[in-house]
């Protein structure tokens, strides 16, 4: 059965051309051109992804999620031209399970959904994933890999899958510096060339702010200047 994708965005150019490439790769999608006819039609019919724009007509993209999350935990891509909305996003805890900002790959969109869809096949199958041991423990690190799960000192972290890639990266070799290009090639594999490798900075800014609110403390992640990031236990 193929899985469905709804794509709620005001630009019909983005619309049209990201549910083309997804229906090449064997999606099933819908579209919507404003929050709230997308939000009737994803509490409707249940799609296995929202992919959402921040900025819409009639209902915004962090006002959708705040109202579907009162009664659906789909997971929700955001699209954003801003990387200051996306700091306000995870202050507000919502629940989004990652972004993109644009002007983006769509290869990139393609391969996080992928990533969210094999991730939430695997916490409803519970039964396929009991005695797995794709799991890391570094320090007081825990890493499922299969769930995306992350936790610190026994506290879950809840990360992007972007945000996921990139500290997997880092603690799965402590005390190796990673440069920005190969935390971005960890992130984004061959298309980390479409990205500015300055994004790894925000990135792990957001990372250690989402550490730091159980642990104020925490400082596992190091920034070596000049070089890139290295996690020590």
């Amino acid at each position: 059965m193929k899985k469905k994708i709804f794509l709620v965005d005001d630009d019909q150019n983005i619309l049209t051309s990201v549910s083309m490439a997804l229906e090449s790769e064997g999606f099933f999608v819908k579209t919507f051109t404003d929050g709230e006819k997308g939000l009737k039609g994803i509490l409707a019919e249940s799609p296995d992804i929202a992919v959402l724009d921040i900025k819409m007509p009639r209902l915004n993209g962090i006002d959708l999620l705040k109202k579907l999350r009162d009664s659906s935990d789909i997971p929700v891509i955001f699209l954003t031209s801003k990387d200051t909305e996306i700091d306000q996003l995870l202050g507000f805890k919502l629940g989004a399970d990652d972004y993109i900002t644009k002007p983006f790959s769509q290869k990139i969109l393609i391969e996080r959904i992928r990533v969210l869809i094999k991730r939430q096949e695997l916490i409803l199958n519970q039964d396929k994933v009991l005695g797995k041991t794709n799991t890391t423990v570094k320090g007081n690190f825990f890493l499922d890999k299969d769930k995306h799960i992350c936790k610190w000192k026994n506290q879950t972290i809840h990360l992007t899958v972007t945000e996921f890639l990139i500290i997997r990266s880092l603690i799965e070799n402590p005390g190796v510096v990673k440069s920005r290009e190969q935390l971005m090639m960890a992130a984004f594999g061959d298309e980390s060339k479409d990205e500015d490798d300055r994004a790894i900075d925000h990135h792990l800014k957001r990372i250690r702010k989402k550490i730091k609110i159980f642990d104020n403390k925490f400082n596992s992640i190091h920034t070596i200047y000049g070089v890139g990031y290295k996690f020590s236990e």
